[in-house]
């Protein structure tokens, strides 16, 4: 078994955190990114999106999309319950985790991707004019997240799960992308501060 690894990206980031989380050393292959190894013939044959993280099982079994790769380890080691525990758990752990990625991570992505030189050879056609129109879009999010985060200390409920994990590698993006978080949202900074102190943050 291998682990196909992006190094700083946010998907393979958020897969190392999970495996991080969960107590568990998969053996990584390191993909260049920075140079375009994700477009190189070996990862193309393993996924033709040319993405990454790509998990390849010992019979050659490939799996990719960083959730998917979480799900099947959370499958085989349940203990930490990270995608969430019971019905109602489960349940609002895959609904934060896909507002985050739909009303978050996507709109930070966009402004990075469609505004960043470095991304131009990545992301063809790059439309500045979309990368700025979704800045203002992550921001106002950020007010609905923070809102949840004032009577919650995750932001599923009062346990640590991969949407924890999704809004982290969102937030810490952030940068890159050139968004600000405003000085207002003290829920989400204080959430912020508490899930980088994790030693998983450091995967």
């Amino acid at each position: 078994m291998k682990l196909y690894d992006g190094g700083r990206a946010p998907n393979p980031r958020r897969t190392r955190i999970f495996l991080a989380e969960k107590g568990l050393n998969i053996p990584l292959v390191p993909v260049d990114m920075g140079a375009l190894g994700h477009r190189s013939s070996e990862i193309q044959s393993l996924n033709p999106l040319q993405r990454l993280p790509i998990l390849e099982l010992d019979n050659g079994t490939v799996i990719t999309e960083s959730v998917a790769i979480c799900r099947y380890f959370e499958e085989l080691h349940p203990e930490p319950a990270l995608f969430g525990q019971g019905a109602l758990g489960k349940a609002r752990v895959e609904m934060w985790n896909r507002r985050v990625e739909l009303n978050f991570f996507g709109p930070v992505s966009a402004a990075f991707r469609h505004t960043h030189p470095a991304m131009a050879e990545w992301e063809v056609p790059q439309v500045p004019e979309w990368g700025e129109a979704n800045r203002p879009k992550a921001v106002k999010f950020m007010a609905l997240l923070d809102e949840q985060l004032a009577t919650n200390t995750f932001i599923a409920g009062e346990h640590f799960s991969i949407a924890d994990i999704t809004l982290l590698v969102s937030v810490d993006f952030l940068k890159p992308a050139k968004i600000t978080m405003p000085d207002e949202f003290q829920n989400l900074k204080r959430w912020h501060e508490a899930v980088s102190s994790r030693p998983s943050a450091k995967a």
